[in-house]
């Protein structure tokens, strides 16, 4: 049996979406068609019975947009200001868009907090079931209007990885602007080779993750995405990196076809994901 056979049987997923997957490069405006062909492969998903939860980035980008602000090295006020002004657009754009499927959503910010602290983290992980009983697609941001330093994850790769660890999901698809794991940049280094399959994550691959993909819009290189698969893994996911440029990649991994690389999930009984969260370094 092929090893990406199994993808077709998950019933619990998580899908990240990243800033500069979600706008158009030239404006930074939202890319609606992107954006309604990503809703539309998740009300599949969920018409085929299976749990999604979908972490989405963009708030502060979408609200920098709304408030005619262009520049990257903006205060953290005005970053946190922008993050509510781009929270609730992102949220309503979603709204409109799941309802025309007939479907439902709900958001959900969190920081480290949520998952460090022992009542928020049961609070978040009943949230989450519920949501997913009642046949709703979550909507996963990190709280960027409260979140500092010190409480913030980072980056949404990692808190991606974190979500999928804290409700058991079976599969972690991470969609970026890049085609998956290379043995180098494939920007930088054309005889760069692309890995297909990681069996397991050796400290000679997490080497790999050089932190660049090209993108200006959000936080997250390849090194995020190689410590959010050894989050996943770990906790009994599989993972896969694949190129957001056609949201429809996702019914192809789904049918376990040849897109992204793809990670094995080796899950360690003695991961405890609170004490990983607490001890994480930027």
């Amino acid at each position: 049996m092929n090893l990406r056979d199994c993808i077709k049987d998950k019933k619990r997923i998580v899908i990240k979406v990243g800033s500069s997957s979600l706008q158009h490069k030239e404006t930074g405006g939202l890319d609606y068609i992107k954006l309604e062909v990503l809703v539309r492969e998740i009300c599949n998903l969920r018409n085929m019975g299976k749990e999604v939860v979908l972490v989405s980035s963009g708030a502060i980008a979408v609200g920098k947009r709304a408030v005619h602000l262009g520049k990257d090295d903006d205060p953290i006020a005005v970053k946190q200001a922008c993050a509510a002004i781009g929270q609730a657009r992102l949220m309503m754009t979603y709204q409109k868009i799941f309802s025309e499927y007939n479907h439902v959503c709900a958001q959900i910010l969190m920081t480290k907090n949520t998952i460090v602290d022992p009542l928020n983290r049961f609070n978040a992980h009943n949230t989450f079931s519920e949501l997913l009983k009642l046949g709703v697609v979550p909507i996963v941001n990190e709280n960027d209007t409260v979140a500092t330093y010190e409480i913030k994850f980072g980056d949404n790769d990692t808190l991606s990885a974190i979500v999928a660890a804290l409700i058991d999901a079976d599969l972690l698809i991470l969609l970026s602007d890049i085609d998956g794991l290379y043995t180098d940049d494939p920007n930088q280094n054309k005889d760069a080779k692309f890995i297909s399959v990681v069996d397991e994550l050796t400290d000679d691959l997490m080497q790999m993750g050089k932190a660049s993909t090209g993108s200006n819009v959000g936080t997250g290189g390849m090194n995020t995405k190689l410590q959010a698969a050894k989050i996943a893994t770990v906790a009994g996911a599989d993972m896969i990196i694949a190129n957001a440029d056609d949201m429809r990649i996702i019914h192809r991994i789904m049918d376990g076809r040849e897109y992204g690389t793809f990670f094995k999930a080796h899950k360690d009984e003695d991961f405890y994901l609170a004490d990983y969260v607490e001890n994480m370094e930027y």
